[in-house]
């Protein structure tokens, strides 16, 4: 595969289009990919984190456990999402589910959409650090097929908690990062005012992580965005995950297992 990509947008101008207010968020595309969808809550240790919606649902006839790090759809409901920041027990929730998951032989959908985890002193206290390192190496062992498409922002740990998968896919304009360009400008430059310059340096664009083999594939977008024909979106994305559930549930544990760990080992052997 070409490794070339046009880019037809500036980095920040996708970095806007991925936090536009009109984005679909991560339980629009539950409640519209899948059937059938039955929510769980909670991480039977703490309470339940509504920044992550997660249950069992329906694809195409497959049974499967789908998790979702989502904003809210207006200001009320964006206070009460964390505005997609999850604390801990969103991330222990997660997994929980994914343990669910390989128990019953179900794949694993993830969709992935936020600034970062929740970095406030009670989200420390409760293990924020632990609980993310832990999805990280379950994520890697779990005995069942992992896809993850991030579908907004996908900033830091907060992100990468969720995308430990098999096939990690990106919507077209969104954006995949250490930090935010804003946090990024800030700690380099000592001027936040200066994100759009950190977004052309930091490479955050999904045609950018392609082209690194940091991701498997760009899911491409109405013109202007996702939200402009949210029906079309839809329609692309429950084709993507089909058609590659139907690839990796032909796998068997061992071949999946090794696969992701030379997937994820290569990456780290980056200089």
């Amino acid at each position: 595969m070409s490794r070339e990509f046009i880019k037809t947008m500036a980095p920040w101008e996708k970095v806007n289009i991925a936090r536009h207010k009109d984005r679909p968020n991560g339980k629009y595309y539950i409640q519209n990919v899948f059937a059938d969808f039955l929510e769980f809550h909670g991480d039977r240790t703490f309470g339940d984190d509504k920044a992550i919606v997660g249950g069992i649902a329906q694809i195409g006839g497959i049974s499967t456990t789908v998790i979702a790090i989502t904003k809210g759809e207006n200001t009320k409901e964006n206070i009460e999402r964390n505005f997609g920041m999850p604390n801990p027990e969103g991330y222990r929730k997660a997994l929980r589910l994914m343990k669910q998951a390989e128990k019953f032989n179900r794949p694993v959908v993830c969709f992935i959409d936020t600034p970062g985890a929740f970095c406030g002193i009670g989200a420390e206290e409760r293990g924020q650090g632990h609980a993310i390192a832990q999805n990280l190496l379950q994520m890697s062992r779990l005995k069942t097929p992992i896809i993850s498409i991030i579908i907004g922002e996908g900033g830091s740990g907060g992100a990468l908690a969720l995308a430990v998968g098999d096939s990690v896919f990106m919507l077209e304009h969104s954006i995949y990062s250490i930090l935010s360009p804003e946090g990024f400008a800030s700690i380099l430059w000592k001027d936040g005012s200066r994100a759009e310059e950190a977004a052309e340096v930091m490479k955050v664009t999904a045609q950018d992580l392609r082209a690194f083999d940091i991701i498997d594939k760009i899911i491409k977008e109405p013109r202007g965005g996702a939200h402009n024909n949210t029906q079309k979106m839809i329609n692309s994305i429950k084709k993507e995950i089909y058609d590659e559930l139907n690839i990796l549930l032909k796998k068997d544990k061992k071949t999946l297992l090794e696969e992701r760990y030379n997937k994820f080992r290569k990456m780290g052997s980056f200089n």
